[in-house]
């Protein structure tokens, strides 16, 4: 939370209420109503926020400060979405995406498609720990298969992300896990399994939600010919070779040895452009340019078109710009206090374990729609409702894994966050799009506070004293 300069007071509900009513106007006015880009209305926020900073008689200079570190503590995920952009272009170019498309086209059923995706991005990202790493390799082929098999990209996009945050939310090697245990004090392994509780029964339940549309709704509607279609037309714009797999391969393998992210990513990006030379034969200049501006192609099928015609750092540069605002606002709001005026409203409310809950996880939820990032989200959650956890003797398991439900689950759901730009951009569908399709968060979140009004691990701590030498003894039930 921020340190709060003497000279100036803390915001109350009103005026954080005001603020919240301002920014929700600004974003419907700018965005529906005017058509201007969401990356004007986060920068104008900004003075809205810095408006009641200076009623609450900050600087500028503090509240700048604010800014920047805000800025400053997110810009991994702006590094991460560079490399992607990188990579993706360079592999369409290279011929690896059209390889994995063409091979999953000729394996995959239909039917059981939307099921399949999933599965493969939850392994992916339980070995990998990153849904962005998911979504930029697995996830974009998957988008290819889908809409060759003629399935809503909507739909395939729902399936992507909910994998992908499988293992975002549960895999010991995602920072998100790991940052969400340091801050709530408890240790990795007891974080997991306390997740676990929930992130099993909505994996199934979201698998099989996946399995039974792809039964009874793709599999009579679905048209067979137009992946016949295009096959073809990968094969005649492409070189489709399996060995193209290999870059896929070695990234993948590097990401689940643990090496890091923006490194790896960069290091497939080489491998694109080594394969669009020597596999594709373009000119050895031409590959290294689809780095920065994406890959050309032009075919008879109009889908391939919007499909295949994308990546490259270039295309990032809007999205890189709507992070690095939203990330401002994040800083400012925590520098002015307005979190910790929402922290101590909820310490008021919040007095049994269903509206605990709630509490964090509306925490989590207003990290990432001010905030604009996961690690905010997670910083909220946290720190606004840790007290009373400790007050209501409630350990803090529970507390760490509703605060990943409210932050990290709720990233992708929140259109200008850096997961949901991410995944919008990359995989081609906006976030309002595939947001109804996110079936493992939905069931994450409706499980997580059944649980908080069932009373259902709800573990309680208590302070006991030892006969011998007096020491207070933490007991867990």
């Amino acid at each position: 939370m921020s340190e709060q300069d003497p000279k100036c007071r803390l915001p109350s509900m009103g005026e954080v209420g005001a603020v919240m009513i301002g920014f929700i106007a600004i974003m419907f006015l700018y965005i529906n109503v005017f058509s201007l880009p969401i990356q004007l209305a986060l920068f104008t926020s900004w003075f809205l926020v810095m408006a009641l900073g200076v009623k609450l008689k900050y600087s500028y200079e503090a509240m700048q400060r604010g800014l920047i570190d805000g800025i400053h503590n997110g810009m991994e995920a702006v590094l991460v979405l560079t490399t992607v952009g990188a990579l993706i272009g360079t592999w369409i170019a290279g011929g690896i995406v059209p390889s994995i498309i063409y091979y999953g086209l000729s394996v995959m059923n239909p039917q059981i498609f939307l099921f399949a995706a999933f599965i493969i991005c939850a392994v992916t990202s339980l070995s990998t720990g990153t849904s962005f790493g998911t979504a930029g390799t697995a996830g974009v082929a998957m988008m290819g298969i889908g809409h060759s098999f003629g399935i809503p990209l909507p739909l395939v996009a729902g399936a992507v992300i909910s994998g992908a945050y499988v293992g975002d939310k549960m895999s010991p090697l995602s920072d998100t896990t790991v940052m969400t245990a340091s801050l709530c004090r408890v240790s990795l392994v007891d974080h997991i399994r306390s997740m676990g509780l929930v992130s099993a029964p909505a994996a199934l339940i979201a698998s099989l939600l996946f399995l039974v549309v792809g039964f009874f709704y793709i599999g009579d509607s679905v048209d067979t010919q137009r992946a016949d279609v295009a096959m073809r037309a990968l094969d005649s714009h492409f070189i489709i070779n399996g060995w193209l797999l290999t870059p896929a391969v070695i990234v993948i393998g590097m990401l689940i040895r643990r090496y890091p992210a923006i490194p790896v990513i960069t290091f497939g990006a080489v491998l694109g452009i080594i394969c669009a030379w020597l596999a594709q034969g373009v000119a050895p200049l031409d590959a290294m340019r689809t780095a920065y501006v994406g890959n050309a192609m032009t075919s008879d099928v109009d889908f391939l078109n919007t499909l295949l015609n994308r990546g490259g750092i270039e295309s990032m540069l809007g999205v890189i710009a709507l992070i690095l605002f939203a990330l401002g606002l994040g800083g400012l709001m925590e520098r002015i206090g307005v979190l910790q005026a929402i922290s101590n409203g909820f310490l008021r409310w919040a007095n049994n374990p269903g509206r605990l809950t709630v509490s964090t996880m509306l925490g989590g939820f207003f990290g990432n729609f001010f905030g604009g990032a996961a690690y905010v989200s997670l910083i909220t959650a946290s720190t606004i409702t840790e007290k009373n956890y400790d007050q209501q003797g409630i350990d803090r398991r529970v507390l760490s894994r509703n605060t990943e439900a409210g932050g990290t689950i709720t990233t992708p759901m929140v259109p200008w966050t850096d997961g949901g730009v991410f995944m919008a951009t990359t995989l081609g569908v906006s976030t309002l799009g595939y947001l109804p399709f996110l079936w493992y968060h939905m069931l994450v979140l409706l499980i997580t506070v059944f649980y908080g009004y069932a009373n259902i691990a709800i573990w309680r701590t208590t302070d006991t004293r030892e006969e011998t030498g007096g020491a207070a003894v933490e007991v867990r039930t």
